[in-house]
């Protein structure tokens, strides 16, 4: 019986194909089906790489289908063996260690399976999330909108993993692994990579299983990273047991770029995972925070002290947590709720409440506390919580660098002013967070007598 030929692999250094071209080539090659109505493009695009459509596309087209064989994690891997074998010294906080091995061999392997692939970044230089500015540079056009601390917890827990986790293990298998070759900086670098290309597949939870399942290892997705991301998305990755495929959610036009959603991300989350943002006003999912534990109306700080810890003892708050604040109203209006009412208090109800251990039942409705706390509710809320919640805004926005007009004249002005790319997408988070934080602000405002 005849056999199919087998196709020699593809390197881009002896064909001379430009890596795009390698790469489809390469798909063909591992049965990853593309659909005639789309293209991939490096012009055209929002970012360097894109998928735009060739003709007019329906509303629910496969745009192209990956089979399972070709994505790219601890379980395809070439080393699979060996990190199925050390799985036990391979824990960390991050669950992301087997994939980064992974990574850190098939990147650097010229026999890799998946090297036309991983040739579309040859350096990543590219990669610009706010992990690789100067200390400097993230304060000064960042602060007030919490990426500068989630940075640094992100470098010192890399670190932290690389040393004690990664390179044991490493060292223990030098014929897979060099330190030399497989240093800190290429492991920060595919630390980032996943953080801006990985797909994570949604746990199914069954309607018996009471246990919470563990979430699923990231992976990477060849083809369906190549798609850039709105909040007004037109396609979604969907996933069956023997591929994953992309279909058009909307109607797509000729020559509109297909976009894919990472998620409900507002600018500051997409700009510390993936590196860039959305334009202001573009992002629908925009958010802000708001902590609440130096916003307080006690003459007796001992009070507020203690009301604050009796919050976090309910697990209502942590020491230092914030409020999440949408376009709409309060997210964690639950929370916020209960913290208003508790801070409110009077030292008399307080002493009732301590002594109580908290209410022994909640019986606020959920639907009323979500419209209290929307900008539509807020207007009616009492004085006192109008006075914590006009306070908590005024002293958030003041943790900024700049006012909310020097941002706005900025934004208005960025054409002329000639922002870099990392100033344009710090203003666009700054100008989102704070036209939230404005709003609150606005409606919380006492009222003149």
């Amino acid at each position: 019986m005849a056999t199919a030929t087998k196709k020699p692999k593809i390197e881009e250094e002896k064909s001379g194909l430009e890596p795009l071209e390698c790469f489809l080539r390469w798909c063909d090659s591992v049965k990853l089906t593309l659909s005639d109505k789309v293209y991939l493009s490096k012009s055209g695009t929002v970012a360097e790489y894109g998928m735009l459509a060739k003709e007019n596309i329906e509303e629910g087209h496969e745009l192209f289908s990956i089979p399972r064989g070709a994505l790219l994690h601890q379980g395809t891997t070439k080393v699979k063996k060996v990190l199925d074998e050390g799985k036990k010294y391979l824990e960390s906080a991050s669950g992301w260690v087997p994939l980064l091995l992974s990574l850190l061999y098939e990147y650097t392997s010229s026999q890799s399976h998946w090297k036309p692939y991983l040739s579309l970044w040859p350096d990543f230089s590219k990669l610009d999330q706010p992990m690789f500015w100067s200390d400097k540079e993230c304060d000064d056009l960042l602060r007030g909108t919490g990426i500068p601390e989630a940075v640094k917890t992100d470098l010192e827990k890399l670190q932290e993993e690389y040393t004690n986790v990664v390179l044991p293990f490493m060292k223990s298998h030098p014929e897979l692994w060099d330190p030399e070759k497989h240093n800190l900086e290429l492991y920060k670098n595919l630390v980032a990579f996943i953080m801006a290309y990985s797909f994570q597949e949604p746990v199914h939870e069954e309607d018996d299983d009471e246990d919470e399942k563990e979430p699923n290892s990231p992976m990477m997705v060849p083809m369906a990273d190549m798609l850039n991301h709105v909040s007004k998305h037109n396609a979604n990755l969907e996933y069956t047991p023997e591929c994953l495929k992309m279909v058009s959610i909307h109607p797509i036009k000729k020559g509109e770029e297909v976009f894919n959603t990472y998620g409900q991300m507002a600018n500051w989350q997409l700009l510390h995972m993936y590196g860039f943002t959305e334009p202001f006003p573009n992002n629908i999912n925009e958010t802000a925070d708001i902590p609440m534990n130096s916003a307080h109306s006690e003459p007796d700080r001992r009070l507020f002290e203690e009301k604050w810890k009796m919050l976090c003892q309910m697990e209502v708050v942590g020491e230092n947590s914030a409020f999440i604040f949408s376009q709409s109203g309060c997210l964690t209006y639950n929370e916020l709720y209960t913290t208003l009412k508790v801070l409110c208090m009077s030292p008399q109800e307080f002493k009732e409440f301590s002594d109580n251990e908290g209410w022994e039942e909640d019986d606020e409705d959920d639907d009323k506390m979500e419209q209290e706390l929307s900008f539509d509710g807020m207007v009616a809320l009492s004085r006192d919580w109008k006075y914590l919640l006009h306070t908590a805004a005024f002293l958030t926005l003041a943790s900024y660098h700049e006012n909310i007009e020097a941002d706005r004249k900025l934004l208005e002005d960025q054409e002329a002013v000639e922002l870099n790319s990392r100033q344009r997408r710090s203003l666009h988070v700054r100008y989102g967070q704070k036209n939230i934080l404005q709003r609150i602000f606005n409606i919380t405002k006492p009222l003149a007598k």
